[in-house]
């Protein structure tokens, strides 16, 4: 199993915000709200904010840079919390996870919000959602890079002559603070999903790699 979306606190209050609201509309706890709504319906099995005894087992461990250029082991609590009852629901982290789980959330999105006859949004919800809502705004940071704006929780490519990056004009994606990162490009059909647990994992580029690679491969 893999923590997703463990994203930088400064970009997340906005949705942790949000997922108070949903609690406060719906009368129903954040956590059994996700799995009521989205994560039994796509057949999630293994998503949450807690990892229960019997799949501890199966959790990844954290890492962090080594001084040789590898890695070590993060002793760090963002491992262990985890493996203790979540005292607290996030909107915008905290969420663990497996890549085959994550796989059906973004398939659909892909799908227009529909997966397997089960549907969780509505085709315009997902094109709202997908669609750069900053246009010239200015940013306040630079964590998205040039040619890029946000939706509502994602980053978009307004076209791959601005980002100068492989991809296509409309592609969504996002990642969390350990490196793990997803994208959806409607116009290839596409997915893309990579794990990894290294935290802090600034300055490393392997996910831009996996990225350029598969990009690379579509060769019709």
């Amino acid at each position: 199993m893999s923590a997703l979306n463990r994203a930088k606190a400064a970009e997340n209050l906005s949705i942790d915000v949000l997922a108070r609201l949903v609690e406060v509309v719906s009368g129903t706890p954040y956590d059994k709200f996700l799995e009521d709504r989205i994560f039994k319906p796509l057949g999630m099995v293994d998503t949450g904010y807690t990892v229960p005894p019997e799949k501890a087992s199966r959790f990844s461990k954290l890492y962090a840079p080594a001084e040789n250029g590898t890695i070590k082991l993060n002793t760090s609590p963002a491992q262990d919390s985890y493996l203790k009852p979540a005292i607290n629901f996030g909107g915008g982290s905290q969420l663990v996870s497996t890549a085959s789980d994550y796989l059906r959330f973004c398939q659909m999105l892909l799908n227009g919000g529909e997966l397997d006859g089960v549907r969780i949004l509505s085709r315009k919800s997902v094109e709202l959602m997908s669609a750069d809502h900053l246009g010239d705004m200015p940013r306040g940071s630079d964590l998205m890079g040039p040619g890029y704006g946000f939706g509502l929780t994602v980053a978009v490519n307004r076209g791959v002559g601005r980002s100068g990056a492989l991809g296509s004009t409309g592609e969504y994606f996002w990642g969390g603070a350990a490196g793990t990162r997803f994208w959806i490009d409607p116009k290839e059909q596409m997915i893309g999903i990579f794990m990894i647990q290294i935290l802090p994992h600034t300055n490393l580029t392997y996910g831009t790699q996996f990225r350029q690679l598969a990009y690379q491969a579509i060769v019709d």
